[in-house]
This record gives structure tokens, C-alpha cells and sequence, in this order.
């Protein structure tokens, strides 16, 4: 058995994963992930009981119960770098054995669903309403480097938009992949189905020009008019391709909502976001109280 090595597995003095200072007991099964870690505190509210609260730079986690469901809230900052610690640091507390530094023989699976806020790509999509990630295109790269991408990933769709979009090549690979299909039933009946890109940054990476020109100016257009068997990319976010390749290849259940702030196609973006925000964690509690 694979003794993982100290400077691979990085730990605190005190036992806990290095990043998100946690310890084993201090997670729950269900996780909750929002960039902001101000937003723990908004998601935590809503819980009748509250066991742990532990913070490490943008990373904070509150553990607690809502409807007697053990809930885990944890802020991941922005971008899937951010996600790579993350997510990778979560299976870890589960799945190895921090004492041993081995893999445990037995398996966990976590269910992770990141709450944000996100720019819509198609016109009929209203301010305020919230997209549910079922398909995530990675703009970031970061599935490339780890072994077994092409297993987890909608090769086709792929292939597909590298033709219509004459893709850069001095950009990262796109890869695209699915979220957990009992998370998507579970959550249909008050979201939109989507197909989301996460984009490595905010400003050039999602076509908005400040001072900075473009690689490709008609790059967003060809994004919005790209189409696969009946279906159009919805959105624009940052994390949502990392949590959902990640999960896959470690096999959790993931899924990304976003309320929609802004619509890039119209140019409007609603004036205060966050009665939407407030709305969309009381229904992914109630919903992930049922489960």
C-alpha cells in the first residue's frame, strides 16, 4: 500500500489538511461550496445547529444541521485553481487516512453543490433566474493534467466546438463533462438547464475589453450562436468545470447553480443580487434536507 509522502499530503501541526485547516470530524457528507467566504455566514444562518467554524485565508467552513441534515458550508474563493485545493483537500479528509497517509479501502462520496452568481449567454435567460450547471465546459485547463480526462469528458460536444469556434491553439484546451444526474433531478424543478463555461478569469477570458484587446474579439459570438443536438451554452462562471471533473474522476456527486446577475448579450445586470442569492440557499437546503 502507497504510503503518500509529507510533502504531498501537507498537514498542519494540529492534523488538519493543510489548506482548509480541517480535520476529518469537522466535515460533513453534503457540502455546500460558495466563492465568498461572507456567504458561509449567509448559509450557516439558516442552520438550527451550528458544531464547527474554522477559517485559513479565503477559506472558511461552517459544519451545522438543517432539518436534522448535517450540512458542511465552505468558501472556495474564485477560479479553479482555488478548486483544485479544494476539492482535492475535501476527498482527501474522507478517503485518506491522515494518520497512515493511506488510501482508505473503503470509499466516501460527498455531494457538493456551489452556489454563485453568473452571466448569462442567451437572451431569453431573466435577471434573477438561476441556471443549473449540467454541462461544464473547462476554458481553465486544469482537467488536462491529471490521468483519465478523456473518460469523464463529452468528447463529441468537444470536437464539436473546437470546429465552430477555430479554437486558439495557444489557449488551454476546453474539456466538458456532466454534472451528477441525481443532483440535476433533484434540483429541475425550479432551475434552468444548462450548459456553463468556466472561465479562467473575468476581464479578457470572458470577452469584456477594458484596456487590453482580445485574442479572438468574436470569440463570444461564436460561443453564443454554437449549438449541439438542440442545445446552446447558457453561461458564463469560473468554477464550476474543476468542481465538476474533479468530482467525477474521485467519484462524488457535483453540481453548480448560479443566479443569473447579469445577461452579456443584452447588456443588463440586475442592481442587488443578493435577495436572489438568499432565496437560492433556502431552496438548496430544503432540497438537500430531502436527501
Amino acid at each position: 500500500m502507497r504510503v503518500i509522502e509529507s510533502s504531498e499530503l501537507i498537514l498542519n501541526p494540529d492534523g488538519s489538511i493543510f489548506h482548509l485547516h480541517l480535520k476529518p470530524e469537522q466535515l460533513a457528507d453534503t457540502v455546500i461550496l460558495v466563492g465568498d467566504p461572507g456567504r458561509v455566514e449567509t448559509v450557516s444562518a439558516y442552520f438550527d445547529k451550528i458544531e464547527h467554524t474554522v477559517s485559513n485565508r479565503e477559506f472558511k467552513t461552517c459544519t451545522g444541521y438543517y432539518k436534522g441534515k448535517r450540512i458542511s458550508a465552505v468558501s472556495t474563493g474564485i477560479g479553479t485553481d482555488n478548486i483544485d485545493i479544494v476539492v482535492n483537500e475535501l476527498d482527501a479528509l474522507v478517503n485518506i487516512d491522515l494518520n497512515t497517509r493511506t488510501v482508505k479501502d473503503t470509499h466516501k462520496k460527498l455531494t457538493l453543490v456551489r452556489l454563485g452568481t453568473s452571466g448569462a449567454l442567451q437572451p431569453e435567460i431573466d435577471l434573477g433566474s438561476y441556471v443549473m450547471t449540467e454541462v461544464s465546459i473547462g476554458f481553465d485547463g486544469l482537467l488536462n493534467f491529471y490521468a483519465n480526462r478523456n473518460e469523464v469528458s463529452e468528447l463529441e460536444m468537444e470536437q464539436a466546438f473546437l470546429k465552430h469556434t477555430n479554437w486558439n491553439p495557444l489557449c488551454a484546451k476546453p474539456y466538458f463533462n456532466y454534472s451528477s444526474s441525481k443532483l440535476v433531478e433533484l434540483f429541475a424543478d425550479f432551475t434552468i438547464r444548462g450548459i456553463t463555461i468556466s472561465a479562467p478569469g473575468f476581464y479578457g477570458p470572458q470577452g469584456r475589453v477594458l484596456r487590453l484587446p482580445l485574442a479572438d474579439p468574436k470569440l463570444n459570438d461564436k460561443i453564443v450562436d454554437f449549438e449541439y443536438k438542440g442545445r446552446k451554452i447558457t453561461n458564463f462562471e469560473m468554477e464550476s468545470s474543476a468542481i465538476n471533473g474533479l468530482s467525477r474522476l474521485l467519484g462524488h456527486d457535483s453540481l453548480t447553480i448560479c443566479a443569473i446577475i447579469a445577461n452579456r448579450v443584452i447588456k443588463d445586470a440586475t442592481k442587488d443580487y443578493r435577495p436572489a442569492i438568499s432565496r437560492l440557499i433556502q431552496q438548496t437546503l430544503d432540497k438537500l434536507a430531502t436527501i
